[in-house]
Formats: structure tokens, C-alpha cells, sequence
């Protein structure tokens, strides 16, 4: 177990032998011909860019995909070797950066074509890029009537090298017909594409919730994994919904003070929630400073002594007030989990966020800075 020192006010527990015992899983759940391609964005989605990626690294990660150069020059940091997708589009002046960095860069219009090629020919240097189709998302990429001339024009390009082509689904996880749609345009996209296939590159599409089924007859040999292989499954219907992985970050803070208030007594900012009876409260050292949404105010739990004990009035910056009438042996000090397990009780992260209104990935991005990582590798599963 991890040690945490007593005057440590609010932690997440992340535990890199689960990371590693997760990719394991979905790597056996895909077909050996698809790449695994980690997906690693804003610090490894609130879990540690560089212990993250130092752990995937060993686990066997094909590629990393990140939003921008910055993220890329963090992992560059980390082992010269391995290839990395930047997913965004490049900012003007960050050319010359990627081609010193070695990375491969987004394609999403002529425009871009021209710049990242020009700046490839001045360096005399021969730039990887992925083409992405934009199917439905809307976002980054080409919209899909207009890929055909964006391709042609990076085939023709010298110093640009083709090494991908890729959609973003718009809501895999609970849409399927509309994912099945954008899958069905990205395929008749790449039919259109003179030669797209006379040589290996990417193709990929899916992510973790979006993934149905694979052949070596389809075109797609690689898939984009983010939230899976930090323990949360996405939706079922999906490939690898039935893998059974497991959490990766516990989030965790501690109680600041104890008291009990009479009946009627108002809690917190506004004072809206009055208490309907004598109530024992304890004040925890953590708030929306530190990732705790003001959307549980009056909603959420906690976990104390393995007992789910509720959030009473509004969430403020450095602190949470939560019942604790059912918790006697509740001491200043104690442990009091917002994400994971104590004894046979748990809050999912899936749980947290869907109580605060949030998606998982979105949860944990919002755990601030101040809350303290600690990482644990010894974890036997």
C-alpha cells in the first residue's frame, strides 16, 4: 500500500501494475494485427504524463497520440523511439518543431499541406502525417467530400510521407447507428482514394467504446485506447466492454474537523440546506479547488470507514462538509474517498461523474494540481 503522509490534505492513488495488467487485457481482447495506439492527452488523462507513459512504454503501446507538440516533446523527453500521432492541428511556427522532434502531425486541409510541406523542404527533412476524414464529428479533419484532393495533394507532396488515415467517431459510446453511419463514409472515403493501399499506414477510426468488430479483411488495423486502459469500460456493445479491467486512480482527501449542529441549522455558503436533525458533520480538506464538482453539492458521497456518507450543502474551493451521523468511530484525519474502495464499498468513477454531470474523461482532467499523485507498481492481479 501507498504511505500517505498525515499532512497531505487531498491525493489520488494511481496504480501503474493495474495500467500495466490493463493494456494486457485489451491487447488479448484485439486481433494481433491491430495496433495499439495509447491515447496519453492532457497528462495521460489526470493520471501523470510521463509515469503513464514510462509504464505503457514497458507494457508494449505501439504509438502515442497526444493533442499537441507540447504533450509530444514531454514523451520525446522519455525514450527518442517511439512514434508519436499529434491528434490537433498544428499552430503556425510549431512546424519546424515537429520535424526536430520527429513526430507525426494531423492533416486536415490544403492549407496545411502547404505549410507543413514547406517547412519539411526548407529543413530537407521528410515529415510524417496522418489525413484525418472529418465523418461527422465536425471537428479537426477534412470534410469528407474534399479528402480525396487533400490526399492527393500529400501524395504529391516530396517531403511529406503519408503514414495514416483516420476518423474521429461523434458519439460512439451511445449512438451506434449514427457511429455505423460515419464508419460507413470513412470506408466509401478511402475506396475513393487513388492507391491508398500500395503501402503500410494506419488506418483507424475507433476508440475505446466505439470498437465493434475486426477482420483482416477490413482496412482498419489499429485502435485508439484512452479511458479503458485506465479502468473505466465504456459502454456495452462495444469489443472490449466485456474486458474486465480495473481502476487505475483512487481519489481521496482527508476530515479537517468534526462537530455536530442542531436541527435546522444551515450548511455552507447561502445556507439553503437546512439540517432536518442533529447532525454530526465532518469538514473535509478538499473542494472544487482540488476537483471536487460543486454539481455533488447536496448529492454526492463519500466513503468513511467503508460507509457511503452523503455531501450536505454547497461544495466550496477548499472544502466539503458530509454526514457522518452513521459513521461513529469517525475521527479528525480519516480518510474520506470520492473515487474508489474502501472495505466492499466502492464509488466508480463512472458513479462520480455521472452524479456530477460530468464524462469520466472530463472528472479526471478536473483533479487540480494541488491534489498530491502517488504511485504504486506493485499490484498483483
Amino acid at each position: 500500500m501507498v504511505r500517505i503522509p498525515p499532512h497531505i490534505r487531498a491525493w489520488v492513488e494511481i496504480d501503474l501494475g493495474r495500467l500495466e495488467a490493463n493494456v494486457a487485457r485489451v491487447r488479448t481482447a484485439l486481433p494481433d494485427h491491430l495496433s495499439y495506439i495509447a491515447v496519453v492527452k492532457a497528462e495521460a488523462y489526470g493520471h501523470g504524463l510521463d509515469p503513464i507513459v514510462s509504464r505503457l512504454m514497458r507494457a508494449g503501446a505501439d504509438l502515442f497520440a497526444v493533442a499537441n507538440l507540447g504533450e509530444a516533446a514531454a514523451i520525446r523527453e522519455l525514450g527518442r523511439g517511439w512514434p508519436i500521432l499529434v491528434l490537433g492541428a498544428l499552430l503556425p511556427g510549431e512546424e519546424k518543431h515537429a520535424i526536430a522532434l520527429g513526430v507525426t502531425t494531423t492533416i486536415s486541409s490544403l492549407q496545411e499541406v502547404e505549410r507543413l510541406g514547406a517547412a519539411a523542404r526548407k529543413a530537407r527533412k521528410e515529415l510524417g502525417v496522418h489525413l484525418k476524414i472529418d465523418t461527422g464529428m465536425g471537428r479537426v479533419g477534412v470534410w469528407h467530400p474534399e479528402a480525396e484532393g487533400v490526399y492527393n495533394a500529400i501524395r504529391a507532396h516530396p517531403n511529406l510521407k503519408l503514414e495514416g488515415i483516420f476518423t474521429h467517431f461523434a458519439n460512439s459510446n451511445i449512438d451506434p447507428k449514427l457511429t455505423s453511419e460515419q464508419r460507413r463514409i470513412f470506408l466509401a472515403c478511402l475506396k475513393k482514394l487513388k492507391d491508398w493501399d500500395d503501402c503500410p499506414r494506419l488506418i483507424h477510426a475507433d476508440n475505446s467504446a466505439g470498437i465493434r468488430s475486426f477482420n483482416r479483411a477490413s482496412p482498419f488495423n489499429g485502435a485508439r485506447v484512452g479511458l479503458l486502459q485506465f479502468g473505466v469500460s465504456p459502454h456495452p456493445g462495444s469489443l472490449l466492454s466485456s474486458v474486465g479491467v480495473s481502476p487505475v486512480l483512487s481519489f481521496h482527501t482527508r476530515i479537517s474537523l468534526i462537530k455536530t449542529l442542531p436541527r435546522g441549522h444551515g450548511i455552507s455558503y447561502g445556507s439553503t440546506h437546512k439540517l432536518s436533525r442533529k447532525t454530526k458533520i465532518g469538514v473535509l480538506a478538499a473542494g472544487y479547488g482540488d476537483g471536487i464538482p460543486t454539481a455533488l453539492s447536496n448529492l454526492g458521497s463519500v466513503l468513511v470507514h467503508g460507509i457511503k456518507c452523503p455531501i450536505i450543502g454547497r461544495v466550496t474551493m477548499d472544502q466539503t462538509i458530509v454526514d457522518l451521523n452513521k459513521v461513529a468511530e469517525a475521527e479528525i484525519g480519516d480518510t474520506a474517498t470520492l473515487i474508489g474502495q474502501q472495505g466492499e464499498a466502492e464509488i466508480t468513477a463512472s458513479t462520480f461523474s455521472t452524479q456530477s454531470k460530468q464524462i469520466p474523461w472530463e472528472a479526471f482532467c478536473a483533479i487540480t494540481a494541488r491534489v498530491h499523485r502517488f504511485y504504486r507498481s506493485d499490484t498483483s492481479l
